[in-house]
């Protein structure tokens, strides 16, 4: 393992411990995935940027990873609670499209996303619906000891296990509120194991089952599955704060239910918290969702939000503002402009800097401390007391760890045109070498009129930038 321990943040204690793994050949961790009835909005993804970088660390630290990333295609509610829409099932109706259909579209949607947003693919992205009759199965196992039947379907009684709620901790008065009532429920905090299809409804995802034809609870999924692919017991489990309030707390009753143990599931249970939008265009409920690819359509090159992400800590709160979203951009065309000159500058045969390597170790192995970490990346690249080779050497650990691809991003790449742009980056470029043409033979006349007819387009040509960006779309 490299140099410094790493330490994490349990949710669960409410403290920072030494990791330590159950199996020092198999780390494993499971993160709470997408529920695939719309595009992912940029909220959603920080989860990711966050869930990337503590398996990244993991891996650069030297310990194998397996890592899940489910896909809830059934069984989540337009409530935290047990009333209201199946959220797929909502979908399909406003849309008219088949729900198998719309699964599959958003589900390859949120999968570019994080390719996008250099955002490694999982040991598995395993879908809900590929896994009821283990749900089924699961539920049959509890029911006798942990369950009761209503007529809308099987509930679990959370008195039956020990604690529960301790993961929600101080918060959970305010979870209590998202829990509306449900007819012959013993506690309101009780959840559904399953759902039965009301009388005269059909829905398009439904499977018979010892309570009836329906489908099953949302948070049964989670655990049916991390003890399928990880085990009783596995290392880490990733969410969003959210889901510390309900969602994972119902998974821990569930785990210690048919454990007939105190055992939650994962050692360490670790949450992101949210990304702030003041725009109120982030949720999905909103009618105009802030995806990534409206980021894209705006001139943003994807891993500018990843850069924006990793400048705070993945506990704290993030506000989202077009200007911050900017600065980051301008940050990663500086960071590129960097790298670049010193690629030209470079000669084989380059090692590490042991001592920002060391100091990379430190930031990152304190909870995934990656705002400490990017200051010591822009010290490492500004030292010209190290040549070039062992600059872009020792980049190589930090593009490992950060993820935002330095070694292979270059100033065009970086370029993005706004999808309101009346002009593609290539006919910008095309222009650009004839404008060049134009200057070198002394051609000013013919220049500036190049010159005007980007402008004209949308396209600010910028001599004299220092960085040599060369230009930019204003639209």
């Amino acid at each position: 393992m490299i140099g410094t321990p790493l330490t994490l943040y349990n949710s669960l204690t409410r403290a920072t411990a030494p990791f330590v793994p159950i199996d020092p050949g198999n780390v494993r961790v499971y993160s709470c995935g997408p529920t695939v009835y719309h595009y992912a909005h940029v909220g959603n993804l920080r989860a990711y940027v966050f869930t990337d970088t503590l398996s990244r660390v993991l891996t650069w630290k030297g310990w194998p990873l397996t890592h899940v990333i489910n896909i809830t295609d059934v069984g989540h509610l337009t409530s935290d609670a047990d009333v209201g829409d199946d959220k797929m099932e909502a979908a399909a109706r406003a849309s008219g499209r088949d729900i198998w259909e719309i699964s599959r579209h958003y589900a390859d949607a949120f999968k570019r996303n994080l390719a996008d947003l250099n955002i490694r693919t999982p040991t598995r992205f395993p879908l809900a619906t590929d896994h009821v009759a283990e749900m089924i199965e699961w539920g049959q196992a509890i029911e006798a000891k942990h369950c009761y039947l209503l007529d809308d379907g099987l509930y679990f009684d959370v008195t039956t296990v020990p604690d529960y709620g301790a993961l929600a901790g101080a918060a959970d008065d305010a979870a209590a509120g998202r829990i509306e009532a449900v007819a012959g429920k013993r506690h309101p905090q009780d959840f559904a194991i399953w759902r039965t299809t009301p009388p005269g409804e059909t829905r398009q995802m439904e499977w018979d089952s010892p309570w009836g034809r329906g489908a099953p609870g949302w948070h049964l999924e989670c655990s049916v599955m991390s003890r399928k692919y990880l085990g009783a017991s596995f290392d880490i489990h990733t969410g969003g704060i959210d889901h510390r309030e309900i969602h994972h707390p119902n998974e821990i009753a569930q785990n210690q239910a048919y454990c007939g143990c105190a055992d939650t599931g994962a050692t360490f249970w670790m949450h992101n918290n949210f990304l702030v939008d003041r725009t109120g265009k982030m949720s999905k409920s909103s009618g105009e969702t802030l995806t990534l690819d409206v980021l894209v359509a705006r001139g943003f090159h994807p891993l500018s939000y990843r850069l924006m992400c990793l400048q705070a800590h993945y506990r704290s709160e993030l506000e989202f503002s077009w200007e911050n979203l900017a600065a980051a951009q301008v940050r990663l065309k500086r960071l590129v402009h960097t790298v670049g000159a010193l690629r030209d500058r470079s000669m084989p045969g380059g090692a590490p800097v042991a001592t920002y390597v060391e100091q990379l170790d430190a930031a990152v192995s304190d909870d995934l401390n990656t705002a400490r970490a990017l200051p010591v990346l822009d010290a490492m690249l500004a030292d010209k007391k190290r040549s070039p080779s062992d600059r872009l050497a020792t980049l190589v650990e930090f593009d490992a760890v950060l993820g935002l691809d330095l070694l292979d991003l270059t100033r065009a790449s970086l370029r993005v045109c706004p999808a309101t742009a009346s002009i593609t980056a290539d006919e910008v470029e095309a222009r650009l070498v004839e404008r060049r043409e134009a200057r070198a033979a002394r051609d000013f006349p013919r220049s500036d009129a190049i010159r005007d007819e980007l402008a004209t387009a949308g396209v600010e040509v910028m001599d004299g930038d220092p960085l040599g960006w060369d230009w930019k779309v204003t639209l």
